[in-house]
């Protein structure tokens, strides 16, 4: 152990047990977090999604890991029977533990008999699979396996356990109490006793114990399951991992966590590794981590973040490139950095109130999570490229799928983390949506659902939202309850809207500029308030040090990132330009532009002579980028290079 690990014990705020505040819920912040009954979908956009996870994207993903044994895996760790092979990768566990947590979303909000037998059914053969001693894991500590903890670098066993408690932490916020939670609890112990104060200094090659810990000692008010977290976040970047080929960045162990200036390697281990010291900090008063996470997402927002909030350019190793690497065709930018983004985002939103993170969260859901799944809930992208060359092949849907290699939606992977992760995302999305104050509430995105909460004075306030947002900048917000006293609502405005026009009653209509909307006053029932969003097409240029894409334009149209996609059977993308000096036409669900095809001269040598333009000019049509690929085969670009 080095002094610079800071392994001495830290003040821990005591964290008061309770169902609040759906998946994440710190003890001090300046907006708090709504629970499952402060905040219901009611219908539009977001329901419709809902209601598809609930009854499809569930369903499919259980199907899928009951016919490939990644269920089943836990019926033979249970019987005690000799030499059995396991059913896929060593981290398959997690994938059941996601299921769980989006299922015990899902029953928090709406009871169901068939999903309750379903849920109550696979907690029982989960929790069969558990140690004496708390561990649980199918991969590994068997005589015929891997001794337990013996390859903290691949093995994955602590990010295993993370998801397992993040399910458990869902049922004691949704019901309070329940099988899952006492077996997560056990293993939470198991983990104290052998890697606490007096246990192995270690730490594992992907982040995800971290936020879990800090949840379930918020959740249960067990300062140890805090204490764990934080030894593990401050043992982060002292080299305790061995060395690979991409460097230790790639685990993030290159670095301790306060001292780095941005995130990097691994994208989704560094977002739930920030993720996790953040709740740290929060949890023990520690300031100077703070501003490092706060500083990282600043720099990495700024200079490592796709136009649709994507994160992470490699494929080799899953991984950020340097400042300004964005090239387009090769993005990674896979849906589980994407969910990651909106935990770390959401976090410091809770903090520090600044619509910026609001801002983030939006655009990422709408345009890289939910690019991931297909209309019918049943096949999903791993990875979301800004531009397909070529025509997709649609994969075998009956057969397991490589993660990178899908070129269309596919039902399965190999490593299959994406679709459960979107699964508990849809479960709880809505809990992203609105916070409440001592006084006030604040609605961070839109769509159509209900708030109804208790301010801190006892007093009520409920308010519907109503709109068909992201289509429709039309958002109607009618408080249902008198307010007996003074109340403040707070609606932003997004950063890409630059003003908005409010209405407040029987007012005279306001344009007011700034990144929110502050309306306070004693609300009557049936008091309205409006806000009219600018939901025009837009042209959006791209920094210049961004190598791939310098010279083209992409559009956007209210909180969408929109594409040019051209079926198998039409011209390639690869051969339009687009002459920005013409009309931007604003379409109902996207946008028209003028786009030109171009040719150049057989020469045998691609370099030296200048396209040419060679018909006239055609109006192409641009569709959200989070639809394509939904009709089959196509070439589709997000960067529309320049006439």
């Amino acid at each position: 152990m080095t002094d610079t690990m800071n392994e001495t014990a830290a003040p821990v705020r005591s964290a008061a047990p309770g169902r609040r505040g759906g998946p994440v819920r710190p003890s001090t912040s300046i907006l708090q977090p709504l629970d499952a009954g402060e905040i219901h979908l009611t219908k539009g956009y977001w329901r419709d999604w809902q209601r598809l996870n609930a009854d499809v994207v569930l369903a499919h993903c259980e199907h899928w890991m009951e016919r490939i044994g990644w269920i089943g895996n836990f019926d033979r760790a249970a019987s005690h029977e000799e030499g059995w092979e396991h059913a896929g990768i060593e981290f398959v566990d997690s994938e059941v533990y996601k299921l769980l947590e989006g299922m015990a979303w899902e029953l928090g909000r709406e009871p169901h008999g068939d999903l309750q037998n379903r849920y109550d059914a696979l907690v029982s053969r989960v929790a069969a699979a558990q140690d004496p001693d708390g561990y649980l894991h199918t991969s590994f500590g068997r005589r015929w396996q891997r001794e337990r903890y013996s390859d903290l670098e691949w093995g994955h066993e602590l990010y295993c356990f993370g998801h397992l408690i993040q399910a458990a932490v869902a049922r004691i916020r949704t019901s309070g109490s329940g099988r899952l939670v006492d077996v997560a609890i056990r293993l939470a112990d198991h983990l104290y006793e052998t890697f606490g104060p007096d246990g192995r200094i270690a730490v594992c090659g992907h982040p995800e114990i971290e936020p879990a810990l800090v949840e379930l000692g918020r959740a249960t008010g067990d300062a140890r399951y805090v204490e764990l977290a934080r030894l593990f976040v401050e043992r982060r970047g002292h080299g305790l991992l061995e060395p690979i080929e991409y460097g230790q960045e790639y685990f993030q162990d290159d670095v301790p966590v306060r001292e780095a200036s941005t995130l990097r390697g691994h994208a989704v281990r560094a977002l739930y590794l920030a993720s996790g010291a953040l709740d740290v900090a929060v949890e023990t008063g520690d300031e100077a981590l703070a501003e490092a996470v706060t500083r990282q997402w600043r720099h990495t927002v700024g200079t490592r973040t796709y136009v649709t909030g994507g994160m992470g350019s490699h494929h080799q190793d899953e991984a950020f490139g340097a400042d300004f690497e964005l090239p387009p065709d090769r993005a990674y930018a896979e849906t589980c950095a994407g969910i990651a983004s909106n935990m770390l985002s959401w976090r410091l939103l809770l903090q520090h109130g600044d619509a910026r993170y609001a801002d983030l969260l939006e655009r990422t859901l709408l345009n890289t999570v939910l690019a991931s799944p297909r209309e019918d809930g049943r096949a999903f992208f791993y990875t979301n490229t800004l531009h397909q060359r070529v025509p997709g092949t649609a994969p075998d849907e009956t057969r397991i799928n490589a993660r990178a290699l899908s070129s269309l939606r596919a039902p399965w992977f190999e490593v299959s983390c994406c679709p459960t992760n979107v699964a508990r995302t849809l479960a709880s999305v809505e809990l992203y949506f609105a916070t409440k104050t001592a006084d006030g509430v604040q609605l961070h995105q839109y769509g159509d659902y209900d708030v109804d909460v208790t301010l801190d004075s006892g007093a009520v306030a409920g308010f519907s939202v109503r709109s068909g947002y992201p289509f429709d900048g039309h958002v109607v917000v009618t408080s249902r309850t008198r307010t007996s006293e003074p109340t403040t609502l707070t609606l932003r405005i997004p950063a890409w809207a630059g003003s908005a026009v409010v209405t407040v009653g029987s007012d005279a209509p306001v344009t007011v500029e700034g990144d929110s909307v502050v309306i306070r006053r004693v609300f009557e029932p049936a008091d309205v308030v409006v806000l009219e969003l600018p939901m025009e097409a837009r042209w959006v240029r791209p920094d210049p040090r961004i190598d791939a894409v310098r010279g083209t334009v992409a559009v956007e149209r209210g909180p969408l990132v929109l594409c040019l996609e051209q079926p198998a059977d039409a011209v390639s993308v690869n051969d339009l330009v687009v002459d920005t000096s013409d009309t931007l036409w604003t379409t109902d669900r996207g946008a028209a532009v003028s786009l030109k095809r171009t040719a150049t001269p057989e020469s045998g040598w691609p370099y030296g002579e200048p396209a040419t333009e060679s018909e006239p000019p055609v109006r192409g049509q641009l569709i959200p980028y989070a639809q394509w690929a939904n009709d089959g085969p196509s070439t589709m670009r997000v960067w529309l290079p320049m006439a």
